[in-house]
């Protein structure tokens, strides 16, 4: 009997580990933590990803590679922006080279990276830290149903 792989509605138990390519750093990792469990086909991981585990089977440990942009979508300028510091709430305690989460008026939240900081305003990077960057992710396939 052959061994389960994974196919396009598996429910995969897996081990994540997502790198910037270029400078090796982990942006997550579960293999310190618990196994993940996911259902392919329900948008729980970017589809390039899950086109790569289709067909690996239990037991599997590599790393897959993605082009610049396959994982987490291409760097849009559009999404930086400069923000007066008498508009950002005054709770919010802004550093440079801080994820912070900014609040929508619809009442979601926005993470944004801040790029630069002054008296007078706040240049806030609300782009995937990983887009347009190859990346990276080991994976290991514990189960698969």
């Amino acid at each position: 009997m052959n061994a389960p792989s994974v196919g396009p509605d598996s429910l995969v138990t897996l081990n994540l580990r997502i790198m910037d390519a270029a400078s090796g750093t982990v942006m997550y990792s579960s293999f310190e933590a618990t196994p993940m469990t996911l259902k392919l086909g329900s948008g729980e991981l970017m589809p390039a990803l899950e086109q790569r585990l289709l067909g690996m089977p239990a037991g599997a440990h590599e790393t897959v590679h993605l082009a610049p942009g396959e994982a987490f979508g291409t760097y849009k300028e559009d999404l930086v922006e400069r923000v007066a510091r008498r508009d950002i709430p005054a709770e919010l305690e802004l550093a440079p080279d801080t994820v912070f989460s900014f609040p929508a008026p619809d009442g979601s939240s926005y993470p944004g990276l801040v790029r630069e900081l002054t008296e007078e305003h706040a240049v806030i990077d609300f782009n995937h830290p990983l887009a347009g960057k190859a990346v990276a992710v080991e994976v290991e396939i514990i189960g698969i149903l």
